[in-house]
């Protein structure tokens, strides 16, 4: 063995050095979507139990909170065979809204059409997803997994007001 066949042949040197590139570039564009563009990934919050969801002080009463006035929103959200509680969800435009889903039966989705909220709904867990929705107008959502026969009508809409309109409706 010579000195000269340990070196690293010059296609290789280019090979690792466009997989170098490529590496660095990927992780670059993770962190502009990670934090300069806000792209956010699902996470389960917590653990719920689904057979004891009436009885939870917070999943009985499932629907908007206002955490702070005009500006901060909870929206508890509760998948059941067919539907979704509450169907209908009402916030002001420019508040910031955490959505709190979980499921009572089997495995749903919960995607926001026109927004980048997406999760998959799991018994026993509680996905947590935050958006602001800066325009008014109604925002539909539907079951992203397939849950049996009446799947399609799986669906709900978020109706974004003006706050004015909003604080008056209080």
């Amino acid at each position: 063995m010579t000195a000269h066949s340990t070196l690293i042949d010059r296609h290789e040197r280019r090979w690792i050095a466009i997989s170098a590139a490529l590496l660095a570039s990927f992780a670059v564009l993770i962190g502009i979507a990670g934090f300069a563009l806000g792209v956010q990934v699902p996470t389960l919050e917590q653990r719920v139990d689904p057979a004891k969801l009436n009885e939870d002080p917070v999943w009985s009463q499932p629907g908007v909170r206002e955490i702070v006035p005009g500006r901060k929103y909870e929206v508890y959200i509760i998948a059941q065979t067919w539907m979704f509680v509450p169907r209908e969800i009402v916030v002001p435009a420019g508040a910031k809204v955490t959505f709190y889903v979980t499921s009572r039966d089997i495995q749903h989705g919960f995607k926001v059409l026109d927004t980048d909220l997406n999760v998959q709904v799991i018994p026993g867990y509680v996905g947590k997803l935050s958006y602001t929705f800066k325009e008014p107008g109604e925002y539909k959502f539907i079951c992203t997994e397939y849950c049996g026969l009446g799947h399609a009508a799986m669906a709900g809409v978020i109706k974004v007001v003006p706050p004015e309109e909003y604080q008056s409706s209080q």
